[in-house]
């Protein structure tokens, strides 16, 4: 069981929508996909038609390893894609987490991990300590970074403290919201690849189909699957896939 994290420390910058299209992809290539929303928000979760909730005895009994995994999965529309929602308990994982061993979240899903072939972790944004189980349990983290000034600045920041905690989680940073119509972007964009060399190379746009994901509470698979937001986050999936 391979696990990806969605991660930026900070917010708006396409990481949900990124979870759930990468998601759906991967679950269109043939893999068991288990998307996990981490985020109180419950965005995820609401993308995929379920409701914010954790049965069996809610985030408490997941985090001390008491919960059924079983029943707090659940089924999407999408073949070979479940969902683990969120809930607004979710706000207390800091709380419940903190003093844990490393890789807590990867030994939550030891009972379920011969059901899956890939795990996308959906996170909060900002630095705490479900962030750092986060860094500990995943293979790599992949980081939406929006060609602006203050966007890139926090990948930097990422970097840094991911050094300055000797913590070797690959970063795979890539673009979205991009537009190109804009010289920032442009900008921006120019040199990136030699600043961030594991950089992921596929850029997704600013598009209106994005947005419409939660009119319609679905991936662009099921939507706008010819958008060109749709392809790119296609070809973003075949070059993680690749790396995997």
């Amino acid at each position: 069981m391979q696990m990806l994290a969605l991660y930026s420390i900070k917010g708006g910058v396409g990481k949900t929508a990124s979870a759930v299209n990468l998601a759906a992809q991967a679950s269109l290539s043939g893999r068991r996909v288990l998307l996990w929303d981490l985020d109180p928000q419950a965005a995820t979760t609401f993308y995929l038609r379920n409701k914010p909730r954790i049965r069996g005895g809610g985030v408490e009994k997941l985090v001390k390893g008491k919960a059924t995994l079983e029943k707090t999965i659940r089924g999407t529309e999408l073949d070979h894609l479940d969902l683990l929602p969120a809930s607004p308990e979710a706000r207390d994982m800091d709380m419940l987490l903190e003093g844990r061993k490393a890789s807590r979240l990867r030994k939550m899903l030891k009972p379920v991990s011969n059901d899956y072939d890939l795990v996308i972790l959906d996170c909060p944004p900002g630095l705490s300590t479900l962030s750092e189980q986060v860094f500990s349990s995943v293979d790599a983290l992949l980081v939406p970074v929006v060609p602006t000034t203050l966007s890139m600045r926090t990948l930097t920041q990422l970097q840094q403290h991911l050094d300055g905690e000797h913590i070797t989680t690959p970063l795979w940073p890539f673009f979205t919201l991009v537009d190109r119509r804009r010289n920032l972007h442009q900008e921006s964009m120019t040199g990136f690849h030699e600043q961030w060399p594991a950089r992921l190379s596929a850029n997704i746009p600013y598009a209106s189909a994005v947005e419409q994901m939660g009119v319609h509470q679905a991936p662009l698979t099921q939507f706008a699957p010819r958008t060109a937001a749709a392809v790119a986050y296609r070809n973003l999936w075949e070059e993680i896939a690749g790396r995997l």
